[in-house]
């Protein structure tokens, strides 16, 4: 309520103020949803916009009288989004508008009593991984072999990529569809497995939105699972990773790839 109080109180008529709303990752209970508001006011100097969420900040103090700002609202949603572990970031162009998106991740409703969702999690589908190809971003190489073994088994194709900037070149690289899914370590450096993934959602292209994205790392606290959900990873798996589980989840998600593209 206080981004969009503050776009519409910053866009004078005619201009637009929209707000979307969308689910981008379901993973167990959770789900990642991201809030994307934007506008087409008056904007901001792109030096100020890294103190747009400081207390009291204001690009220019004459805006007081003329808009009724207090420079409270930016401040108080991003101390909210913080304890609710979740990420706020703005674009924004002098005279263009603004954009804020924030991702929080959410405890799902519980639509079917216990036997019923019990049910419905045994029957789901699950695809063959024979010849699947899939993206292993992981930097530690010995790692990498041990899960092309596991992986092999299934018939699955690995290709490696040693960090998560190289998984992003290769993946960008590829033709569409190239990939049935991408397992992802979340710890690497040059570019860590969140922000490869945030980039490789971000690609213009369809299969970069739909294709399975699954978090490996040491991690298995719950904040660390609502940050793979949110950077738009589709499942987290703790390491050392279990062949059984890494194969459910790979043939659970990529059947439904199948069935949804």
């Amino acid at each position: 309520m206080n981004i969009l109080s503050n776009a519409i109180k910053f866009t004078n008529a005619p201009g637009k103020v929209r707000l979307t709303v969308e689910c981008i990752s379901v993973y167990r209970e959770k789900s990642a949803v991201k809030f994307v508001i934007s506008d087409t006011g008056i904007g901001m100097d792109e030096p100020f916009i890294p103190k747009v969420f400081d207390t009291f900040s204001q690009e220019d103090s004459n805006r007081n009288n003329k808009f009724g700002s207090t420079g409270l609202g930016m401040a108080i949603a991003k101390n909210i989004i913080d304890v609710m572990n979740g990420t706020i970031s703005v674009k924004s162009r002098k005279g263009k508008g603004t954009e804020f998106s924030v991702v929080i991740t959410f405890n799902n409703c519980q639509y079917h009593n216990g036997e019923e969702a019990e049910h419905e999690t045994d029957c789901r589908q699950r695809a063959d991984l024979n010849g699947c190809r899939i993206l292993l971003a992981e930097d530690v190489f010995i790692n990498a072999e041990i899960m092309n073994e596991i992986l092999s088994v299934k018939g699955a194709e690995t290709d490696y990529a040693e960090t998560g900037a190289a998984a992003l070149k290769k993946f960008s690289s590829s033709e569409l569809w190239h990939y049935d899914a991408v397992l992802m370590d979340v710890r690497m450096p040059e570019m860590d497995g969140l922000e490869a993934t945030s980039r490789i959602r971000a690609l213009d292209r369809p299969d970069a939105r739909a294709v399975p994205i699954i978090a490996m790392t040491a991690n298995a606290f719950d904040e660390d699972v609502q940050r793979s959900m949110q950077a738009g990873m589709n499942a987290h798996l703790s390491k050392p990773v279990e062949p059984d589980k890494l194969y459910q989840t790979l043939e659970e998600l990529i059947w439904e790839t199948d069935k949804n593209n």
